[in-house]
């Protein structure tokens, strides 16, 4: 896995492997902690991470321009650490108006040193080499939640206050160790000022690039199905055994760790990216249409559709990832990947936060005449994903590869 990729890149993907194992940590018991540590409803504990949410969807694009402008490795290890801060901070939450303080301002410092990251690796790594960064460390994610959830069922065994405040700190540690190696990478100059008659916030005004980040939205959607929606769907769809819930995770994670390089290896040109999304949307919306199915027939069969169901879906998954990493980054401009790539998560932050809403609707209370339409809704958003692309080469040329609107 790491041989593949640049030293810079290795660093980039262990300091991911130590912050997405202390996040992971604390994500796994957090309901808990909050409220029997915290002593929030959950009500309340809903209300406010929803408000958070809301609060930093539009955080991406401003602090992601500040990478580009103060130099992405200081901006990201910057950030970083100040989320660290930001998980410290609900070591002290006891109410409500302070759980909301601290998660809008550790979700609002979030969005921010993942843009001033994305810009980092853009500028430390070749063209060529972005994508597989970004497989190399997606794959380390999927360990690190892995090995960040192993920690956390000791602490859910304990079950006390203590053991989820050490599980919190834990999580504060993680941060600060990555925000270390990230500041230990070499140095990315900053941008320089734009002229004076330029746009300062480009992406702002640049339209097909806007079609893209809606394309993106719509894909990100599936996000949430294996977190919320398929469980909810197991349970009262089918007739099933809830631990298939725990094999339809683990085959996930398996399939990420082990084909998401090499998807994202074959994904390298723009003409390869927009022929992998368009292929994503109908990979997703058989995805749908084998969980849909499982509704029906005997328990045996229900397993067997649920699970290659799951498989499909880590398919679906690895290839929108694979082509929307080489799309937004061959299109924005040089010097503004930074707020290109925070405008692009803007997206996947929106969908993050309606979907589950939006799902829960369709497939729950709808049942399976709702997993077409989301099925449909994949399809119709990555069928344009050429023309868009097509828009932005017309617009500006600098991005090479650009394959015609079909």
């Amino acid at each position: 896995m790491f041989r593949s990729i640049p030293a810079a890149a290795r660093r980039i993907a262990l300091a991911s492997l130590f912050l997405t194992a202390g996040y992971g940590a604390f994500m796994t018991c957090s309901a808990l902690y909050f409220t029997q540590v915290a002593g929030l409803s959950p009500a309340k504990l809903g209300l406010g991470l929803t408000i958070a949410g809301a609060v930093g969807l539009p955080a991406g694009m401003p602090l992601g321009h500040l990478a580009d402008r103060l130099g992405p490795r200081a901006t990201t290890a910057w950030l970083v650490a100040l989320n660290g801060v930001g998980t410290a901070g609900y070591l002290f939450v006891r109410s409500f108006a302070a759980l909301l303080v601290t998660a809008c301002f550790f979700v609002v410092v979030q969005r921010g040193s993942r843009a001033a990251l994305q810009a980092l690796i853009a500028g430390l790594v070749d063209a060529d080499g972005v994508v597989r960064t970004q497989a190399v460390v997606r794959s380390v994610n999927n360990i690190g939640i892995g090995v960040g959830a192993a920690i956390a069922g000791i602490a859910l065994q304990i079950a006390t206050p203590t053991a989820f405040s050490v599980v919190l700190i834990v999580n504060v540690l993680s941060y600060f160790v990555s925000a270390a190696l990230f500041r230990s990478l070499p140095y990315v100059a900053p941008t320089p000022a734009p002229a004076a008659d330029a746009p300062k916030r480009a992406v702002l005004r640049d339209a097909p690039f806007a079609a893209l980040t809606a394309i993106t939205a719509v894909l990100s959607l599936h996000t949430v199905l294996l977190e919320l929606v398929i469980p909810l769907w197991i349970t009262r769809h089918t007739h099933v055994p809830t631990a298939v819930v725990t094999v339809l995770f683990v085959l996930n994670s398996v399939a990420v760790i082990l084909f998401q390089i090499r998807i994202g290896m074959r994904v390298s040109t723009m003409e390869r990216a927009v022929r992998t999304a368009r292929l994503s949307g109908f990979v997703l919306l058989t995805a749908c249409a084998l969980f849909s199915f499982s509704a029906f027939g005997p328990t045996t069969l229900s397993i067997v559709l649920l699970v290659a169901a799951g498989a499909v879906l880590a398919l679906g998954e690895m290839l929108v990832s694979a082509a929307v990493w080489t799309i937004t980054f061959k299109l924005a401009p040089p010097g503004k990947q930074g707020q290109y790539q925070g405008f692009s998560m803007t997206g996947y932050a929106a969908a993050v936060m309606v979907a589950p809403t939006l799902l829960t609707f369709l497939m729950i209370e709808w049942g399976s005449p709702g997993w077409f339409v989301l099925g449909a809704a994949f399809v119709l958003a990555s069928l344009p994903t050429g023309a868009v692309v097509a828009w932005a080469a017309r617009r500006n040329p600098e991005p090479a590869e650009v394959p015609a609107a079909s």
